[in-house]
């Protein structure tokens, strides 16, 4: 039987107070999400259960228990104030999916610090961007990743150090300092910083359609929540065995990769590895995974290798499956049917909830292609784009709008408070993407609202990859919208109109390409580039991207009035 039994049943009188209890927290406490996930499953009698087992792309493997995670999160939050790093000070991970990138996390937590963590394939600009704004006092990272903070490293000053996980090899330069987790002193006693409901604990950058990226700022008390859906939404249950497809660098990948099992004291496998299909079944297959946290975007790659493929495999022990990140298609469950005997469950939530809003619950019928219902606690609707007042139509399209006052919810942008505010119309969280309800009360995603491009689940904004056009020196103008792609469900095309004296060509348009790969990063890449003479503007100069957009996908451009003349 499902942990959340009849979902009917679970709306009665809901009340978040039913986690503060499971947890043992009661308001006005600590709670610091580090100890949860570590120090309180010791005292519950599971120090010597395994919580984390790790395998890289080679093969290798190390496990950890429950009371290993506790122990070396002390000695990383000894070692980070040993540095002088004060409590709410950011502190980045920038890392591949290592063990320390999962163990920093709950130590950065425990010494009082706000965890920032960044996908370790952005290149120098992504990076700058994102540190600069957060005014980063420490970064986490390893050789490989070094050579980009250093290049960027004069131009933040508030950067007092760069630890680097894996030291070994050329000295280590001016603010560097090597520390090996396997050989540090370990640390069984810390005083962990005595965080409140709503001290700021994790920092999450997402992607904005006219301005450089924006962090989503959480606070310890967004605990409640994870911990709650993953245990409803995933099912996650005493004996199983977890694994989430997601890079802490993204939202998913703390929220569901790290707070939401480990503090249901779940063991989870980790693969620090890129898609390959016979490699992911060869995982499912050797640690008997019983629940799977997965991307449509990889549904859809591993549907085009066939079921065939699948059939080779035993993955028997797998016993509920779960998406996130973009719209789950029709096909994808039922093709999930078809290779697994299971289900995929659509889960909907953004960087900005802090957790899963809307989902369908073990015990929910699935309708193909839903998103399903609200989640217990979360108040949910449909708005007008234009007055936010609730749509009773069933079938009509509008806004996602949320009440706010969930406990994972952000409670601000990072210095930009005005941004943050302009999300909230007549008493609702205006979440930018756009869907209907049916008669039954299951939502059906559209679309964004805005020009921020989903590719393979995660959000690139398309002023960052034309802030990088426009550096190249053969580029006038650039626009950057998101194309349509049977895998990714978008990819970035970018138009560009060039300089005089550049002409355009095959060679020009990798050479640009690889330009934004480097200065941000694989997703912002181009996948195409269209030259052309001249940008569809306003009179006032603005780009409309919405023309180009609407090209691409072949859907109606809409008012044109306020377009220049050619």
């Amino acid at each position: 039987m499902s942990n959340i039994g009849s979902y009917t049943d679970r709306l009665k009188d809901f009340d978040w107070s039913l986690a503060e209890k499971e947890l043992g927290y009661r308001a006005g406490e600590p709670i610091n999400i580090g100890w949860y996930c570590s120090d309180r499953i010791c005292q519950m009698g599971l120090a010597d259960k395994k919580a984390l087992i790790w395998e890289d792309f080679h093969g290798a493997s190390k496990t950890y228990t429950f009371d290993d995670l506790r122990v070396l999160s002390n000695t990383i939050a000894a070692s980070l104030q040993e540095l002088g790093l004060k409590p709410g000070e950011r502190i980045c991970l920038f890392m591949d999916r290592v063990p320390e990138l999962y163990i920093g996390f709950l130590g950065i937590l425990k010494m009082g610090g706000i965890a920032q963590p960044l996908f370790s394939a952005f290149g120098e600009d992504s990076l700058l961007t994102r540190l600069d704004n957060a005014k980063t006092a420490a970064i986490f990272t390893q050789r490989k990743h070094v050579a980009k903070v250093r290049k960027i490293l004069a131009q933040l000053p508030e950067m007092r150090h760069i630890i680097v996980v894996d030291p070994d090899g050329p000295p280590l330069r001016e603010r560097e300092v090597g520390f090996r987790l396997d050989q540090a002193k370990r640390v069984e006693q810390f005083t962990v910083h005595p965080t409140t409901a709503e001290t700021p604990s994790v920092l999450h950058y997402t992607s904005g359609t006219t301005g450089q990226p924006k962090g989503a700022q959480h606070v310890h008390y967004s605990l409640i929540s994870q911990y709650l859906t993953a245990k409803w939404v995933l099912d996650l249950q005493p004996n199983d065995l977890y694994w989430c497809n997601a890079d802490p660098g993204w939202v998913t990948g703390t929220s569901y990769g790290i707070i939401g099992p480990w503090s249901n004291g779940i063991t989870q496998v980790v693969l620090d590895s890129g898609f390959n299909t016979e490699r992911w079944y060869s995982l499912i297959q050797k640690h008997r995974v019983t629940v799977w946290y997965s991307a449509p975007t990889a549904i859809r790659l591993l549907m085009r290798e066939g079921t065939v493929v699948a059939r080779r495999f035993d993955l028997s022990s797998l016993r509920h499956l779960c998406s996130v990140g973009e719209p789950l298609n029709a096909e994808a469950v039922l093709w999930s049917r078809e290779a697994y005997g299971l289900q995929f469950h659509d889960s909907y939530w953004q960087t900005e909830t802090g957790s899963i809003v809307i989902t369908n619950v073990p015990e929910m019928p699935i309708k193909p292609g839903s998103m399903g219902k609200p989640f217990p606690g979360i108040e949910a609707t449909i708005v007008d784009p234009k007055t936010f007042e609730p749509i009773d139509q069933p079938a009509r399209v509008g806004l996602i709008a949320l009440r706010p006052g969930w406990p994972a919810m952000f409670r601000t942008y990072w210095n930009n408070r005005a941004t943050y505010e302009s999300k909230f119309k007549n008493g609702w969280y205006i979440s930018g993407d756009r869907a209907s309800l049916d008669s039954d009360g299951y939502f059906w995603f559209v679309g964004r609202d805005d020009d921020v491009i989903n590719t393979g689940g995660h959000l690139v904004g398309p002023f960052e990859i034309e802030s990088a056009l426009l550096e190249h020196p053969a580029v006038a103008e650039s626009a950057a919208v998101g194309k349509p792609d049977h895998v990714n469900m978008e990819v970035v095309k970018a138009f560009v109109a060039l300089k005089p004296g550049f002409e355009p060509n095959g060679d020009l348009e990798l050479e640009i390409m690889n330009f934004i790969r480097k200065k941000l990063s694989p997703l912002a890449m181009p996948q195409e580039i269209e030259f052309v003479k001249s940008l569809p503007k306003t009179r006032s100069g603005k780009i409309m991207r919405r023309v180009l957009r609407a090209q691409e996908w072949g859907e109606p451009i809409g008012d044109i009035s306020t377009l220049e003349d050619d």
